[in-house]
């Protein structure tokens, strides 16, 4: 079915890479760790790939249930055999579909968080492996932000990783779509690097008050795994 690498996930959960579809990535696993679950949150995963990140928040949450929405169907069936693979029917499930066409999918305001590790580029060249991946070609930030304040009961929360230099777009939506910006993380690769990554943490209807922690980096200054890391990867 399948050759390729099978990575060992926290919870002795196993994550089976599907073909065709995005590998897992350091994008992912700095959002896992980055997002705070209430016992038995109800989270949907938009743009949830193979299922990776829902696997990963069945293992820091074990009362938590995730609903991934994904428009590309190998990634769907890909989730859907990390589903089954992981006895995970009653926590984790897969909806192949468009999440700007959210409000036919889910109803709105029954998740207590919504999650994405959306596509990055608004332009550029496109990527060969599933581009909608790497590029806004089929939703764009705009319409992430909109599904997400559909998704999501007032209180709940919204965390999504993305690039420094989409930071002002990623402020100015959110606060259109009543999503207030609380917390705002800054990832590096190593100490005194600009920042590589940004993590973002909003509340729908939430007060205005945002708190940025010191960075995090991935690396020492010389290229030994940080403690960051170590967290990050559950080493």
């Amino acid at each position: 079915m399948n050759d390729l690498p099978v990575e060992s996930f926290p919870g002795g959960y196993r994550f089976f890479p599907g073909r065709d579809t995005f590998p897992l990535s350091t994008d992912t696993m700095v959002l896992a760790d980055f997002i705070r679950l209430r016992p038995e949150s109800r989270v949907a995963d938009l743009g949830s790939g193979s299922g990776a990140l829902g696997l990963l928040l069945c293992a820091a949450c074990p009362t938590c249930t995730v609903t991934g929405v994904e428009l590309h169907e190998s990634s769907h069936l890909a989730a859907r055999r990390n589903i089954e693979e992981n006895g995970l029917h009653n926590r984790l499930r897969s909806i192949h579909g468009d999440l700007r066409q959210i409000r036919q999918l889910l109803p709105a305001g029954r998740f207590d968080c919504v999650v994405s590790n959306p596509p990055y580029f608004s332009s550029g060249e496109v990527s060969k492996l599933n581009p909608n991946a790497r590029q806004e070609l089929t939703a764009t930030l705009n319409d992430i932000f909109s599904a997400a304040a559909w998704l999501l009961r007032t209180g709940g929360d919204f965390f999504l990783v993305h690039k420094p230099e989409r930071l002002s777009d990623l402020l100015v939506l959110a606060r259109e779509q009543h999503l207030e910006a609380k917390v705002l993380q800054l990832v590096c690769h190593r100490p005194g690097d600009t920042p590589a990554l940004v993590l973002l943490q909003c509340r729908r209807g939430g007060k205005p008050g945002l708190r940025i922690p010191p960075p995090i980096f991935l690396r020492e200054e010389d290229s030994s795994p940080s403690v960051h890391f170590r967290r990050i990867y559950h080493l």
